[in-house]
C-alpha cells in the first residue's frame, strides 16, 4: 500500500463500491415504496389488481428482483471502470515523477545538464521546474569548483616557481644570496600566504567560526590607515584614491577585520577602474547607522551582477583586472554581516561605475 499507484487504484475501487452501495441503499428503500404508490394511485384510478388480486405481492417482488440484480450489475461495471480509470490516472501521474526520479539519479551522478521535460499538470510543472534549478544551481557551484582549483593551481604555482627559480639560481652560484633576491623570495612567500589566508578566512566563514572580537572602533582612523596603504598602488594605477573622512563615528567592531574589509573594497575598485578614473571611500552617519561607501569611475556593473560578485569565487566576466581570487567580496559581506551589519553593490550599468555600501551600527 506504500505505491502511489497501488493507492490511487484503491482510492478509485473504494469510490466506485462506496457510491454504488450508497446508491443500492437508497433506491433498495425508496424503490418499493414509490412503486407501492403508484400502485395505490392505480387501483384508486381503476387500472390496477382489486383488491383482492395476488398480483401486487408478486408484482412487487419480481420488481424488486429486477432493481437488485440492476443495481449489482450497475456496481459491478462501476467498480470495473473505476479500477480501469484508477490504472490511467496511475500511469499519467507517474509517468513524469518516473522522470523526476530518474533525472535526479543522473544529477546525483554528476550530470548537471540533465533537464525534467514540464508537464501539463501544474504541481508536476513546478516539480520538474524545481529540479531543473537544482541541476543549473550545481552546474554552477561545481563549475566555480573547477575553476577555483584551477585559479589555486596557478597562484600557487607562479611564486612557487619564481621561490624555485631563485633558489636554485642561489645554489649554483648565478644569483647571490644578497637582500634584492631574498626580498624577491620574501615577496613570494607573502603572495602564498596572503592565498592561504584568504582562503581559511572563507572557510571559518562559510562554517559560521569567523573571529570577529568587537571593541570600541572609531572608523575615520581604521579607514584612513588601510586607504593610506593602497595609496601607492592606486598611483601606480593612475588612479586618484581619496578619503572623504566626514564625521568621526564610534562602533563597535574589529577594527583589523574593517581593515581587510576596506582592504578588498578598495583593491576591488582599483582593479575595476582604468589608469585615468578615482576611486573615493567615504564616511558617514545616518540615524544610528554608520555607512562606508567606496565609490569608483571603473567599469561598472550589470543588474544581475550585483548580488552575484558577492558569490565565492564568482568573477564578471570580461572585467579587467580579473586575476583575483574571487573570495575578497565575499569575505567582506561575511565579515560585515557577523558585525550586525551588511554590504551591499549599488551600480548605474556597465561603465558607470559602481558603489560598495558597508553599514554598520553606530553607537
Amino acid at each position: 500500500m506504500r505505491r502511489l499507484s497501488v493507492r490511487l487504484l484503491v482510492s478509485h475501487v473504494l469510490v466506485a463500491v462506496i457510491a454504488g452501495l450508497a446508491t443500492y441503499l437508497v433506491v433498495r428503500l425508496l424503490a418499493p415504496l414509490l412503486f407501492e404508490g403508484a400502485l395505490g394511485q392505480g387501483r384508486g384510478g381503476g387500472m390496477g389488481a382489486g383488491p383482492g388480486s395476488g398480483a401486487g405481492p408478486a408484482l412487487r417482488q419480481q420488481f424488486a428482483d429486477a432493481v437488485n440484480a440492476a443495481l449489482l450489475a450497475g456496481m459491478l461495471a462501476g467498480v470495473v471502470a473505476a479500477a480501469v480509470f484508477g490504472v490511467l490516472a496511475a500511469r499519467q501521474l507517474l509517468r513524469p515523477l518516473g522522470e523526476v526520479g530518474r533525472a535526479t539519479r543522473e544529477i546525483a551522478q554528476g550530470r548537471y545538464d540533465v533537464r525534467v521535460p514540464t508537464g501539463s499538470d501544474a504541481e508536476v510543472a513546478a516539480l520538474a521546474s524545481d529540479v531543473n534549478l537544482l541541476a543549473t544551481s550545481l552546474a554552477e557551484t561545481e563549475a566555480r569548483r573547477v575553476r577555483l582549483l584551477g585559479e589555486v593551481a596557478h597562484e600557487l604555482r607562479t611564486p612557487l616557481t619564481v621561490i624555485d627559480g631563485t633558489v636554485e639560481g642561489m645554489i649554483d652560484g648565478v644569483l647571490p644570496a644578497d637582500a634584492e633576491h631574498l626580498g624577491v623570495l620574501t615577496s613570494e612567500v607573502r603572495r602564498l600566504r596572503r592565498l592561504a589566508d584568504d582562503l581559511s578566512t572563507l572557510s571559518r566563514a562559510e562554517e559560521g567560526r569567523l573571529s570577529v572580537v568587537p571593541a570600541r572602533v572609531a572608523l575615520r582612523p581604521v579607514i584612513a590607515d588601510a586607504v593610506a596603504r593602497l595609496a601607492p598602488q592606486a598611483s601606480d594605477a593612475g588612479l586618484t584614491l581619496t578619503f572623504a573622512p566626514g564625521v568621526e563615528i564610534e562602533t563597535d567592531a574589529d577594527a583589523d577585520r574593517l581593515a581587510q574589509v576596506v582592504t578588498n573594497l578598495v583593491g576591488n575598485a582599483i582593479r575595476a577602474t582604468p589608469s585615468g578614473g578615482s576611486v573615493v571611500v567615504s564616511v558617514e552617519r545616518t540615524g544610528a547607522t554608520a555607512s562606508i561607501s567606496v565609490t569608483d569611475t571603473g567599469e561598472g556593473l550589470a543588474s544581475e551582477d550585483l548580488e552575484r560578485v558577492f558569490e565565492r569565487f564568482y568573477r564578471v566576466p570580461g572585467r579587467r583586472g580579473g586575476d583575483g581570487s574571487g573570495i575578497g567580496l565575499t569575505i567582506a559581506r561575511r565579515i560585515i554581516r557577523a558585525h550586525g551589519g551588511d554590504l551591499i553593490a549599488r551600480s548605474e550599468g556597465p561603465g558607470r561605475g559602481s558603489t560598495f555600501i558597508a553599514t554598520l551600527p553606530a553607537r
